[in-house]
């Protein structure tokens, strides 16, 4: 019988690394993202990327905000940026107000 294991995604790899790489708090732009694991044709990829996102703030990796605050990322819409998750950040969005997400 073997094990599979599962294949690192080279978008999940590029928003780990690229926050990584910015300054504790910071967040990216998918956008940015996208043009680093595509560069001629990004946009094709964005909405990968906002897949993969989800997967990790699922995980608990990342989280996904929107006006500057953490969101469901279940039920959020638009434009969108991501950061690794800190102290105090929500791990639940049950009782979570759902007001920056419209």
């Amino acid at each position: 019988m073997t094990t599979t294991i599962p294949l690192s995604s080279p978008i999940k790899d590029t928003i780990l690394a690229q926050l990584a790489a910015v300054a504790a708090g910071k967040s990216i732009d998918p956008m940015s993202v996208a043009k680093a694991v595509e560069p001629e044709r990004w946009q094709r990829l964005l909405g990968h990327v906002r897949t993969n996102a989800i997967e990790l703030a699922r995980e608990g990796k990342i989280v996904i905000l929107r006006h500057n605050k953490p969101v469901n990322p279940e039920k959020f819409r638009g434009v969108y940026r991501l950061r690794l998750r800190m102290e105090g950040d929500p791990t639940s969005f049950e009782d979570a107000v759902e007001g920056g997400e419209a």
